[in-house]
């Protein structure tokens, strides 16, 4: 594999959010198990699982992690009923769980419908799951799933290759879609005093239809925090330039923790932003980027997120109540 050394900064940072632990004789981490299943209507899918926590892989479409949730418990992701168990077809369908797509957002290159079987074998002890490259732009996408042995931890790695004969400007960009319901964390830049600082920080990207005003926003001194609920008419997102390198999503006393990295020297999409958060109606998406910059022919750039599921945690909803709760998740 040809990686572009002017986009290997998900390489470089993926050291940093490497999982312990030898793998076993079949490949995997101890104490993971690896099945096909059937699941949400589609007839193959493939759940890796421990005591801990599974998730499942869909391997008739896309790739999606459809489900990540506590064995035996609820899924943390959002599923779209009347899309799940489809294949086929040109139309680009959502159908929830997390996947991969490639920036700046344009229709109709980053909406390719992932609607063909997928690929899928066990590599150094990671699920590697591979869709055919897509036809219209020529970009091979392929995620590497690590679900770190007796553990609450995964390990995603998210891989954009240029089949093309030319370059191609892009950056990678994971989606989790989260179950309806909860609401985002989003951690801001520590406070400085205007004496000890005078450069600007916390830079933030506004969409058109981001209304400040609503509701579903709190707007914290040390964190934001942006509310899933089905009873909103209007979508919103915000985009952000996070350096503490997580964002969580809080449902119940349920928390997924979404780790990413960020580059300080390299270039993002959508004005800077290493991480977006979108929510309407039946869902809320966490989003993380990696750096923007040209995929020569044959390149492949790597963008690496490591998960991790708590439960029985009392949040709260004030920033000293989600600093004690969430600060030993996130260190």
């Amino acid at each position: 594999m040809n990686k572009v050394a002017a986009m290997s900064y998900g390489v470089s940072a993926m050291s940093a959010l490497a999982l312990s632990g030898p793998l076993n004789g079949q490949g995997l981490p101890p104490g993971v198990g690896c099945e096909r299943v059937a699941y949400g209507g589609w007839e193959n899918c493939v759940r890796l699982s421990n005591s801990e926590v599974e998730l499942i892989a869909t391997i008739d479409v896309g790739p999606r992690i459809i489900r990540l949730g506590f064995t035996g418990d609820r899924n943390e992701f959002a599923e779209y009923k009347d899309m799940m168990g489809k294949t086929g077809g040109d139309e680009w369908r959502i159908y929830g769980g997390h996947r991969l797509w490639h920036a700046p957002e344009v229709k109709p290159r980053t909406y390719y419908p992932d609607n063909a079987p997928v690929e899928w074998s066990i590599v150094e002890g990671a699920l590697q799951l591979t869709p055919p490259p897509e036809a219209d732009c020529g970009i091979q996408k392929q995620i590497l799933v690590t679900l770190e042995g007796r553990t609450n931890r995964v390990r995603l790695v998210h891989r954009i290759t240029n089949k093309n004969q030319w370059p191609v400007e892009l950056a990678p960009w994971s989606l989790s879609v989260m179950a309806p319901g909860g609401r985002a964390i989003i951690p801001q830049e520590p406070f400085q005093s205007h004496e000890g600082a005078l450069l600007p920080a916390r830079p933030m990207v506004l969409w058109f239809y981001t209304n400040m005003a609503d509701p579903r926003w709190t707007w914290g001194s040390k964190y934001i925090q942006l509310r899933q609920d089905a009873a909103a008419t209007t979508p919103q997102k915000l985009g952000a330039r996070i350096s503490n390198g997580w964002a969580a999503y809080v449902s119940g006393d349920h928390v997924f923790v979404k780790r990413f990295p960020l580059v300080d020297e390299a270039k993002y999409p959508d004005f800077g932003c290493n991480a977006e958060f979108f929510t309407n109606a039946v869902m809320l998406e966490m989003e993380s980027l990696g750096p923007l910059g040209v995929l020569q022919p044959g390149e492949t750039v790597e963008h690496v997120e490591v998960w991790s599921l708590h439960r029985g945690v009392d949040v709260g909803t004030t920033d000293e109540d989600i600093g004690r709760a969430l600060s030993p998740l996130v260190k």
